[in-house]
C-alpha cells in the first residue's frame, strides 16, 4: 500500500508542477490516494462573476483537477471524456472550498468519479461526476 501512495504522490507532483491553471488557482493538495484526491483553495475577487458570487467554472475546475489527479494516481494516464457538475450553492469571496474525489469504478480502459464539493462549514456547494479513459501509457514507464 505505502508503494501505490508513493506512485499516486509522484504522479500528482509531476502533473501538478506542470498545471499553471490549477497553481493561478491556488489549489492545494490536502491527500493524495490511490483513486482519491482532496484538493482545497479560497475564492478570489477575480474569480466573482456579475453576480457577486463565484463564477461556475471555478468551482468546475478545481472538481476537474481532483478528478484528473484521481484517475492519473494509479501510475496510468487518463484523460476526461465526459464531465458534467450540479451546482447547489453560491460561493462568495473567501469561502473556502474543498473537492474531494472518488474512484467509483475502474477498468483496464475507463474510470468513473465522484467529486463532492463543499465550502468551509462542510456544506456541499457542487456534485460533480467525471468519466475518464485510461490510456495504455504509464506515467513513469521506465520504473522513473
Amino acid at each position: 500500500m505505502a508503494d501505490e501512495i508513493d506512485l499516486a504522490s509522484k504522479v500528482v507532483n509531476r502533473m501538478f508542477d506542470h498545471d499553471w491553471f490549477s497553481q493561478w488557482l491556488g489549489i492545494e493538495r490536502v491527500l493524495v490516494a490511490p483513486g482519491k484526491c482532496v484538493l482545497k483553495m479560497t475564492i478570489r475577487k477575480e474569480m466573482l462573476n456579475g453576480f457577486s458570487i463565484a463564477h461556475g467554472g471555478i468551482t468546475f475546475s478545481l472538481a476537474d483537477s481532483a478528478l484528473a489527479f484521481a484517475a492519473n494516481s494509479h501510475g496510468q494516464r487518463s484523460v476526461s471524456v465526459e464531465t458534467s457538475i450540479s451546482h447547489t450553492e453560491p460561493l462568495m469571496e473567501n469561502d473556502e472550498i474543498i473537492a474531494t474525489a472518488i474512484e467509483m469504478n475502474r477498468s483496464n480502459k475507463i474510470g468513473i468519479y465522484q467529486v463532492t464539493v463543499s465550502n468551509q462549514h462542510g456544506r456541499t456547494v457542487a456534485l460533480f461526476k467525471g468519466t475518464v479513459y485510461r490510456t495504455s501509457k504509464d506515467w513513469f514507464p521506465s520504473g522513473e
